[in-house]
Formats: C-alpha cells, structure tokens, sequence
C-alpha cells in the first residue's frame, strides 16, 4: 500500500519535472561551456552538451537551435567571442588559450516550420 501511495504521489512530480523531456537552458550560455553566451534567440536542451575532461583539455560538444539566420549567428559571435579573449581562424573557427571552438550553423526545414541548428565543438588546439 504504501508504495502505490508514494508511486500516485510521485507521478504528478515526475510529470512537472518532464521527465525525458528537453527544457531549454536559462537564457545565457552554452550548456556545457561555462563562458560561452548563447545568441539571444537561440534554446538549447539542458542535456544539450557532451563534456569530457582529459588531461590535454576539454572536449565538448554542444547544440542549439531557434529560429534565427545563420548570418545574424555568424555575425553576433565575431562581435562577440573577441570580447572574451578569442581570435578568429577560418569561417566558424576561432582559438583562445590552447583551445579551439568551431560553430556550425544550418537551416532545417521550409516556411514557419523552419529553425536553425547550431552546433559549438570545443576541442583543445
């Protein structure tokens, strides 16, 4: 009895959690990447990054996604990112402090159905 009594009790809590469920990062920065701002615009899943520590740096990968140009992302992180200390090298490539982060940004789907993914891999150099 008791157990179905904290099931039925935990089953609303669960549901408000949403469970399973990709709810967007607070407004701010890449998940994942503690120092890098997300594009007013832009959502990303909380379980949006993929981190690994390893004694030559940090790998990460990281995604988001809104409906917004590629050339309005290209364009808010090559004002952006030299602020904070990184330099451009190449389209969608840029390099601080023996790291490197590469943005990609592409456009999915037709009309009002339309969004753009972006994805951020920061890699050591």
């Amino acid at each position: 009895m008791r157990l179905v009594l904290a099931a039925a009790l935990s089953l609303p809590l669960l549901l408000a959690g949403g469970i399973g469920l990709a709810r967007p990062v607070e407004p701010g920065y890449v998940p994942g990447v503690e120092d890098l701002p997300l594009m007013p615009g832009l959502t990303a899943p909380t379980n949006g990054a993929v981190v690994f520590d390893q004694p030559e740096g940090r790998i990460v990968e990281s995604a988001a996604q809104g409906d917004v140009s590629a050339d309005a992302i290209n364009a808010f992180y090559s004002q952006t990112l030299p602020q904070l200390g990184w330099r451009a090298a190449g389209a969608g490539r840029w390099a601080r402090d023996g790291e490197r982060l590469e943005i990609t940004a592409t456009r999915d789907g037709t009309g009002s159905r339309a969004e753009t993914m972006v994805r951020f891999v920061l890699r050591p150099q």
